[in-house]
């Protein structure tokens, strides 16, 4: 469930990235290298980072790789495949200093295991511990690790879906994205710091916005008596949708694949998938709108996940403006508040990583 938020274990506070850890707090220094993960159903983003006094982003990347999560037995066995490439870089000397890490990840911490049923393997901090070495390990959800990191990314590193009438206005801004899952989050500005709002946004009841999306939200419901958004709305949610069409075209369903619907739609030789995509799009635009409305997000909306970027021309001609606009008495609202699309690529890494510096809770082992 990529937008499951994790339970906030009790956990050890920490000072702000920059500043003086009280005595005895197991935290990394804040020039201190330590490891950094995002955890997707699909990849998996590791770094090495170290923190830094001046420049946009509050950590530096030192070394950086994303894997398959499919090809991997684990998330113990890809962190140590990741510290073993270190003995070919310059930061070769490091990897028996390495002691702390913080993890981003949809799902939540129950006793030694990360549960998220999206994950191909159950994760094991203890084993993750043991086999590195590491004292501290933090626990954060994906989203909110990218809500995070959206404080430190500038214009030229997004893309704009919506433009704003005018400049946007200081608030709560909203990341949410299309994966395996369907996650969001909220980032609150505030003094002296800004805040985190995980979100169950995912599960939301999917809400059809005209006669053929109603239609498929009785197939749907065949299968479930409560359709969330999400079931619509990620890779997963893409296949059912393409299938549900098919279905009420009367055709057989060619696509097996998420990314073969993708293909399929953006080529324009299956029916069936372009307008899966179609309504995907217009779902979308739709839920945004609602999500900008419910947290007051005058701040902005941006769009993540790794079905988004691959779509970006096919969504911005879609339906995905109307949709997200058509709020009755509110459109002007929205036409104020921008929506840009954002690479996953570090920033889930840099979240997780400025989060665990800046001595925030998360869960802990």
């Amino acid at each position: 469930m990529g937008g499951v938020a994790n339970q906030h274990h009790a956990a050890k506070s920490a000072a702000p990235a920059g500043a003086s850890h009280p005595a005895g707090l197991d935290v990394p220094d804040p020039g201190q290298p330590f490891l950094a993960a995002d955890i997707g159903g699909t990849h998996a983003r590791i770094g090495l980072v170290a923190g830094r006094a001046s420049g946009r982003r509050p950590v530096s990347v030192l070394h950086y790789h994303r894997y398959s999560c499919a090809d991997w037995s684990g998330l113990a066995a890809m962190l140590q495949d990741f510290v073993d490439q270190l003995a070919g870089t310059p930061h070769a000397a490091l990897r028996e200093q390495l002691r702390h890490c913080a993890v981003a990840c949809a799902g939540y911490v129950l006793d030694d295991a990360i549960v998220n049923e999206n994950l191909p393997w159950p994760v094991s901090i203890r084993e993750i511990r043991d086999g590195l070495g590491i004292r501290r390990l933090m626990v954060i959800n994906d989203f909110e690790a990218l809500a995070y990191a959206t404080q430190f990314i500038g214009a030229d590193e997004t893309q704009p879906v919506i433009d704003a009438t005018l400049p946007s206005a200081p608030g709560p801004v909203l990341v949410m994205g299309p994966g395996t899952g369907l996650g969001s989050a909220v980032l609150l500005p505030g003094q002296p710091r800004a805040q985190v709002l995980a979100t169950e946004a995912g599960q939301v009841a999917l809400a059809p916005g005209n006669e053929r999306e109603i239609e498929i939200l009785r197939l749907f419901r065949r299968q479930h008596s409560h359709v969330p958004f999400e079931d619509a709305l990620s890779g997963p949610g893409l296949l059912r949708l393409y299938r549900a069409l098919c279905e009420l075209r009367g055709g057989g369903a060619r696509a097996l694949t998420p990314a073969e619907v993708t293909a399929a739609a953006l080529a324009g030789h299956d029916v069936a998938a372009v307008e899966a995509l179609e309504v995907f799009c217009g779902l979308l635009g739709s839920f945004v709108g609602d999500l900008v409305l419910l947290y007051g997000a005058r701040g902005g909306a941006y769009l993540a996940g790794g079905i988004l970027p691959q779509i970006q021309p096919f969504l911005r001609a879609s339906t995905f403006a109307e949709r997200y606009f058509n709020k009755g008495v509110m459109r002007a609202y929205l036409q104020q508040v921008p929506v840009r699309l954002i690479e996953h690529g570090q920033l889930g890494v840099i979240g997780a990583a400025g989060w665990f510096l800046d001595g925030r809770d998360g869960a802990t082992g």
